[in-house]
């Protein structure tokens, strides 16, 4: 009677710590990709004049960069591969997508003067991102330097999602032609903009803090699109306000400090934050 040999039982692989970390490296970038994809998508959207439908894609692209830095930190997956390739996918969804729908929405129709202000927006908004990569470990984390690219593409997409009808008449064109400059100018200018990433919702006026969250977000809901251009048309000019009343109190901001000097008392995180905004 021949006996056979019993078969070698393999051991089972855990997955190491460096298979989890991948994976755990890949859920952001999900998000950022989503983010990419909403902004091609956008775009084709534009060049179809399916106006509502570009502004809207690019509302979600504003969602997607939001919660794939979050993710990111929750998760501790932060890294360099993940900061520029953000910064890759907002020059697509925050420069070039909002960019060609406010030309093809209202400036096709001033000729070279409208993808002049169209190309230039594109420019402001990719010089903000480079900008923010450079300085990011040198500026004051409660201030943007400029107003950030988001803000920039949704200033864009608000008027798109209010008015869906394109405005071709000149009148109408040249001051959309204007709102974009004056975007523009904003986003490469050096005005601080507050970036609420340090605001101690636990220690600091808890009640009135969750009441002006709780009516930012009942204005978004009930009004929408209206309650959208009122909440952007505020932090726009919030900027060039607290700027003015700063330097004519005597206490001006001052966006560059040193890393020792970054840690904010009683924030939330501390963290260098990983969104390109």
């Amino acid at each position: 009677m021949r006996f056979r040999r019993p078969q070698r039982v393999r051991p089972v692989r855990l997955p190491t710590r460096d298979s989890l970390r991948r994976g755990i490296y890949l859920v952001p970038t999900l998000f950022t990709v989503a983010n990419m994809g909403c902004g091609f998508a956008s775009t084709l959207a534009s060049l179809h004049d399916r106006f509502l439908l570009a502004g809207w894609l690019l509302v979600f692209a504003v969602i997607c960069d939001g919660l794939d830095g979050r993710i990111a930190r929750l998760t501790h997956a932060t890294s360099e591969f993940g900061k520029e390739y953000d910064s890759l996918a907002d020059v697509v969804s925050f420069g070039m997508a909002p960019a060609l729908l406010a030309y093809q929405w209202s400036l096709r129709s001033l000729g070279r003067w409208g993808w002049f202000v169209a190309f230039l927006f594109l420019v402001a908004g990719s010089v903000r991102l480079a900008r923010f990569n450079i300085k990011v470990h040198t500026t004051d984390r409660r201030f943007f330097m400029g107003l950030p690219i988001p803000a920039g593409a949704g200033a864009l997409t608000v008027l798109v999602l209010v008015h869906p009808e394109p405005l071709l008449e000149r009148p109408a064109s040249l001051i959309v032609w204007g709102y974009v400059l004056l975007v523009s100018l904003l986003m490469v200018s050096t005005i601080p903009y507050r970036t609420f990433k340090t605001v101690n919702l636990r220690q600091r006026w808890p009640a009135t803090a969750f009441f002006g969250v709780a009516l930012v977000i009942a204005l978004l809901v009930l009004l929408q699109e209206e309650g959208m251009a009122a909440v952007l048309g505020a932090y726009l000019v919030t900027g060039p306000i607290e700027l003015a009343w700063r330097r004519l109190s005597g206490h001006p901001i001052n966006l560059i400090v040193d890393n020792e000097a970054r840690e904010v008392p009683g924030a939330v995180n501390a963290d260098i934050d990983v969104d390109r905004s």
